[in-house]
């Protein structure tokens, strides 16, 4: 990492070069090729799904997206001649719009079911040719722009559909992007106090993901790619592209601090921070790339965009952003920083700092002196790690009920799929949907569609007799004549539930309808029933994504759990980080709940009427969430075990790495989270979704798992953190994620000489070689040697 880191620095200009040429030749190419998303989210296999398919098959004129316009009159009725002239010239323009096949108008024989039973409320529908997703926005926008030409006072009109729905927008097209950059750059000069250094960050995962972006669309053309994975894959990108770099330029600075070289600095934080950066992108792809487990063809699609977004925006971190810090050289310090450092005074050294942490005001021992001394971390980080270990039981108790009461809302959990209901109330598809379930039912927004394939004589008979049964069976409002294919062995009935589509008793009529219903229609007849439609398909997919979680949760769990037990040698670690990773799903998915299926805030939110989760929200939330949370724990753990390795003090090392990790972990988060929130703008329910559990997940893992709960344990389990069965230790290949310090080999003695004159016990033996540990540890044990073994108190 160290070579090239050195490499990128010397030809800073041929990797800008390269970058920018990368990005430009991937613009050119996917404006050339286009996009090709995916807007179907089926499984494969289920019985709704083999209804869709024979209906494509054996009708194909009623296989196409059938959209709806209605209308609603204030006064009198829509019977009255001038809304009826009004709206059969409309019908008539409708009828001449490219890709509409046909329309079904309530003034004619066909539609006479399409007027409301007070009148007041009618709907025609039009057919298009081809489904929702082949649909141009360009032939949606003309045929909304036509019916709403007849909008006049006193006369509502609205529209609803899949294809309408894609006309719909009610946020900035990139509004949320701008604005979580911005509150990053915000976050970062705060942080770092240079503007040069803040904008290395943005520009590293602005060019990671701007390229991955690109890629991802093109992409689309050789696999299924849902629509809604470049938006993620975004989210995702940004947030931990800007972590990263944030993670690299801080190892940096404090290079710089210490009276490295530009060059010396870089090759440091690559070969150390940069080496974690690796792996915790290592750890966040196979997380996402679990979801091949599931054998769902459109979140193949997801796992493997949102993997190259990361993998772009690591790739960004160790080439591009190496060289950007190149050419701003010393200017990655504020102007107080230079000054210092010029003066020879050290930064991270002071002597008011020192004096927090010593009882003389002396250096600690060990370390040079006539030097820019290393920087010792203190204020608010050092104090919050001393009073984690002062009381450790108490704030993993209150830690873990916070945990608890937001994971509550979990356990009512509903699966299935937002329609145009849980629009906002200014969306015309919103509109329609709630004037049709007042003229004429919530069930005329999800109505089932059953196909039927009658072979000989006797099915004939039994599909002639199905009408009456379905009608006289509880749930179901209405059951339109069947329509059948020219040889009439195929038929399709659309049936309206009395309850809305997200209705569980809806869910309920479909399950009593094929297990219980037809099965008595069908027996020994040799007519053959599917139930297919919106209500149908939602419960399907939920029911095939349930049944395989936990082969999902396994294999991300497993994986994240091997990956740590090499990287930290120790049982304790990865088993903590599952519990941990766990807690933070469940309690990013209760926050959902309340807000999306509960309805807390979501109209203020802008986010429209509550409704059910997303099936496929959990999956790809459980695979992002275990790898972000991964993250953290490597950042947090891999700082304790290094100091760990060097005093083999679990106290101290708990310390040491809580307070030198603390302030950039929680800086990274703030920044995560403003991205992550900054989706809700988005006008995207779906994205609004991921936004808010993965920032609401972020934030807790951050400020109540890793910074309380974690280091709370590990005090609590003192050396058994650390605890790895011989057999297994030999066993095991060895990896690190960062090398040890290229620091002065010295013995206890040389280390300590001063504090505890040769007779140190809490290392090892006065010739036992150890690395020198960190100014914070040493200052630590010195302390502790001369003084009370109440380490804490030094801070």
């Amino acid at each position: 990492m160290a070579a090239l880191a050195r490499w990128c620095l010397r030809h800073r200009i041929v990797v800008v070069l390269l970058w920018s040429a990368l990005l430009a030749g991937l613009c050119a190419a996917a404006a050339v090729a286009g996009s090709a998303y995916s807007k179907h989210y089926d499984a494969p296999g289920t019985e709704s799904g083999r209804a869709a398919a024979l209906l494509s098959q054996a009708l194909p004129g009623q296989a196409g997206d059938a959209d709806t316009v209605v209308w609603h009159t204030d006064h009198g009725t829509v019977r009255a001649a001038a809304v009826e002239q009004t709206m059969t010239q409309v019908l008539d323009k409708v009828r001449t719009l490219p890709g509409i096949t046909g329309v079904t108008s309530p003034y004619g024989s066909d539609g006479a079911t399409q007027i409301s039973a007070d009148g007041r409320t009618a709907y025609a529908v039009a057919n298009f040719a081809q489904n929702a997703e082949n649909i141009s926005a360009g032939q949606a926008r003309a045929l909304v722009d036509t019916a709403k030409s007849a909008q006049a006072p006193g006369l509502e009109v609205a529209l609803g559909g899949q294809a309408v729905g894609v006309t719909v927008t009610t946020g900035g097209a990139h509004l949320s992007e701008i604005i979580g950059v911005a509150v990053a750059a915000v976050v970062l000069l705060l942080a770092f106090g240079s503007l040069a250094a803040m904008t290395l960050p943005l520009a590293t995962a602005v060019m990671g993901v701007g390229t991955a972006y690109m890629g991802v669309e093109l992409l689309g053309h050789a696999m299924t790619v849902a629509d809604f994975a470049p938006m993620l894959g975004m989210l995702i990108g940004l947030g931990v592209g800007i972590d990263y770099a944030l993670f690299i330029v801080t190892r940096h600075r404090r290079g710089l601090k210490n009276g490295l070289t530009v060059t010396e600095a870089a090759e440091q934080a690559l070969a150390t921070t940069g080496r974690a950066v690796i792996f915790a992108g290592g750890t966040v792809c196979v997380a996402l790339l679990g979801m091949f487990v599931l054998r769902l063809g459109f979140l193949n699609g997801v796992a493997v965009a949102s993997s190259l977004t990361v993998l772009c925006t690591v790739a960004a971190s160790i080439t591009l952003l190496p060289a950007l810090l190149g050419f701003i050289g010393p200017r990655a310090l504020s102007r107080r920083e230079r000054r210092r450092l010029a003066a020879g005074a050290g930064i991270g050294a002071s002597t008011d700092a020192r004096t927090d942490v010593s009882t003389d005001g002396a250096l600690p021992p060990g370390l040079p002196t006539g030097a820019p001394q290393p920087e010792v971390p203190t204020g608010l980080a050092v104090r919050w790690s001393a009073f984690v270990e002062q009381r450790p039981r108490l704030l993993a108790a209150v830690a873990a009920v916070v945990m608890l009461v937001l994971a509550l809302p979990t356990f009512s959990l509903h699966l299935g799929s937002s329609d145009q209901g849980n629009d906002p109330r200014t969306a015309t598809t919103r509109q329609a949907y709630d004037m049709l379930a007042d003229g004429f039912g919530p069930g005329t927004n999800g109505p089932l569609t059953l196909v039927a394939t009658a072979d000989g004589g006797s099915a004939r008979l039994a599909l002639d007799r199905l009408p009456g049964v379905l009608r006289d069976t509880p749930g179901v409002a209405s059951v339109d004549a069947p329509g059948t294919d020219r040889a009439g062995s195929t038929a399709v009935l659309t049936v309206v539930p009395t309850t809305a589509p997200q209705s569980a008793a809806t869910s309920a009529l479909v399950t009593r309808l094929r297990h219980q219903v037809l099965p008595a229609v069908e027996q020994g007849t040799g007519l053959k029933v599917l139930v297919g439609g919106q209500t149908a398909s939602y419960d399907d997919f939920a029911a095939v994504v349930v049944g395989r979680l936990p082969l999902l949760v396994g294999c991300v769990v497993g994986l994240g759990c091997v990956l740590l037990l090499l990287a930290f040698r120790s049982i304790g670690v990865p088993v903590k980080a599952a519990v941990m990773n766990v807690a933070a799903v469940a309690s990013s998915f209760g926050v959902v709940t309340a807000i999306f299926q509960w309805g807390w805030g979501s109209d203020w939110l802008g986010l429209g009427r509550a409704g059910p989760i997303e099936p496929f929200l959990p999956v790809i939330m459980i695979s992002v969430l275990f790898g972000l949370s991964m993250d953290y724990q490597v950042f947090l753990v891999s700082r304790m075990y290094e100091e760990w390795r060097e005093t083999r003090d679990n106290r101290v090392a708990v310390r040491v790495g809580l307070a030198e990790t603390s302030r950039v972990i929680n800086s990274a988060a703030v920044i995560m989270i403003a991205v992550f929130l900054a989706f809700v703008l988005s006008g995207d329910r779906l994205i609004a979704m991921f936004g808010i559990g993965l920032a609401s997940a972020v934030a807790l893992d951050a400020f109540v798992l890793r910074t309380l709960l974690v280091p709370a344990l590990m005090h609590l389990l003192g050396a058994a953190n650390w605890w790895l069965p011989g057999w297994l230790d030999r066993r095991l290949p060895r990896i690190s994620i960062e090398p040890v310090a290229a620091a002065p080999v010295l013995t206890v003695c040389e280390v300590c000489a001063a504090a505890c004159g040769g007779q140190c016990t809490s290392v090892g033996s006065p010739s036992t070689p150890v690395a020198q540990p960190s100014p914070l540890s040493l200052t630590a044990h010195s302390t502790r040697s001369r003084s009370a073994p109440d380490t804490s108190k030094v801070f």
